[in-house]
């Protein structure tokens, strides 16, 4: 804490011409916060708490603008995904689910990395990553067992490391597949009106090559310690017959999600939103009696929830006082009077990159984009030359678990501490940005507009 205070106190002394007090004083607190956050002196919640009645003692917001990032619908999308996650483990659905996976798709640890990564990337081209990872992660912690690990837990486990990464980082990089998958992308489509066609052209072959380096990445980076499970394909076997037939509460779960994943699916249709479509299929399980109120107060968890609203309210706090505003404009002004594409492309990503960790993606997507469509059309370019790599940059959400909260929920699980989700997001990061222009600047290009 003492670093994150000093550090707090000389960016407050430093001269930052054409900002006001306010915006100053964000800057400062940024910084106070992440390295508060990347130390761990403290609860990650903790510190959110911190911000909150910090910014109006040091005059950045009052304390009711500082709560705001509580009222934020992802807050909900997470409360709402936690439940359902919770009804699919405790219905028995999750166990069901993995033998019949394992069944299918084999018993070594690199098959069920696969499994993990592409299923939450295929279902976040379509729904929300948050609540993909959510299904997923039920499935996630009945496989490590399998595998005779105990305890992960404890965070000695490179597989379970890899797996709840695996499954985060699928889900972000799988949402750039379509301009349903992201807000950013959506943010993206509403001001340069590219087709639906159009975006996937390019956006499908980027999430496939992203997840595929993701799965080889994380196996690298987190060596395995087991082979497979214990007894392999016989376990599965004998599982299975002692589960039985389908239970009705299981078919109730298994109805409910449907039901769920075709309103989100549906979502452009009906004009149900997707935060409005998590509480619908969590409070389905309350009604049908899946789940009882017990079991979210125990099985959510909330003290991640509070982090996550300190985050955003740090984001807000950056974008109403101008800060964000004012560290864009100032960066891409020191860019020169004629940048090259390249450049600015590689700029705006980096960014982009570097603010979403600690910001909203849909808040810094509303502030960059426009800028983004507005260089382009100065410049002649194709109006989402710019607009669709921010986009993208916006959901390399790898690096800090404030930056997206399937990372959150990664982190939440203990499986993985921040210096590890470090050591793994910020060489994926890199990679991303470089196969995202890669594409750009080849598949990409005659579908830009």
């Amino acid at each position: 804490m003492p670093l994150a205070i000093i550090a707090f106190i000389v960016v407050m002394l430093i001269p930052l011409n054409g900002l006001s007090y306010q915006g100053h004083a964000a800057i400062a607190l940024l910084v106070f916060a992440i390295i508060m956050w990347a130390t761990e002196s403290v609860h990650l919640a903790v510190t959110s708490l911190i911000i909150l009645f910090i910014q109006p003692i040091i005059g950045v917001e009052s304390f009711d603008n500082a709560v705001i990032g509580f009222a934020n619908p992802i807050i909900f999308l997470m409360i709402g995904g936690f439940i359902i996650a919770e009804a699919i483990r405790k219905s028995g659905l999750a166990q069901r689910l993995t033998y019949a996976m394992l069944n299918k798709l084999g018993t070594s640890p690199g098959r069920s990395l696969f499994v993990a990564v592409f299923s939450t990337g295929i279902l976040s081209a379509w729904i929300e990553n948050v609540v993909a990872f959510a299904m997923l992660l039920p499935i996630i912690k009945e496989i490590i067992p399998l595998m005779g690990i105990n305890d992960a837990e404890k965070g000695k486990s490179n597989f379970a490391k890899a797996m709840v990464l695996g499954a985060s980082y699928g889900s972000l990089a799988g949402g750039l597949g379509t301009e349903i998958g992201t807000a950013p992308n959506l943010m993206a489509a509403a001001y340069t009106h590219l087709p639906f066609l159009n975006w996937m052209i390019f956006g499908f072959p980027l999430a496939i090559v992203l997840m595929l380096i993701i799965w080889k990445f994380l196996g690298f980076m987190f060596p395995f310690e087991v082979k497979g499970i214990i007894g392999g394909k016989e376990t599965i076997t004998s599982k299975i017959e002692e589960l039985g037939s389908i239970t009705k509460t299981e078919k109730i779960t298994l109805g409910i999600l449907l039901f769920t994943i075709l309103l989100w699916v549906t979502a452009s249709f009906t004009g149900i939103n997707s935060y409005s479509v998590a509480l619908i299929g969590a409070v389905l399980y309350f009604i049908f009696g899946v789940v009882d109120w017990k079991d979210a107060q125990t099985n959510v968890d909330w003290g991640l929830i509070i982090f996550f609203g300190g985050a955003l309210s740090l984001g807000a706090a950056l974008l109403n006082t101008g800060a964000a505003s004012w560290l864009i404009k100032d960066i891409v002004a020191m860019l020169g009077s004629n940048p090259s594409t390249l450049l600015i492309m590689l700029v705006l990503m980096i960014i982009g990159v570097i603010i979403t960790q600690v910001m909203s993606n849909i808040a810094l997507s509303a502030i960059l984009i426009p800028l983004s469509v507005t260089l382009a059309q100065a410049q002649g370019q194709p109006i989402g030359v710019y607009a669709v790599p921010v986009a993208i940059a916006c959901s390399l959400s790898f690096m800090l678990p404030m930056a997206d909260p399937t990372v959150a929920m990664a982190y939440g699980t203990k499986y993985v501490n921040i210096k590890e989700i470090l050591k793994a997001g910020v060489p994926l990061i890199v990679i991303g940005i470089i196969v995202t222009i890669i594409i750009l600047l080849t598949i990409a290009r005659p579908f830009l507009g």
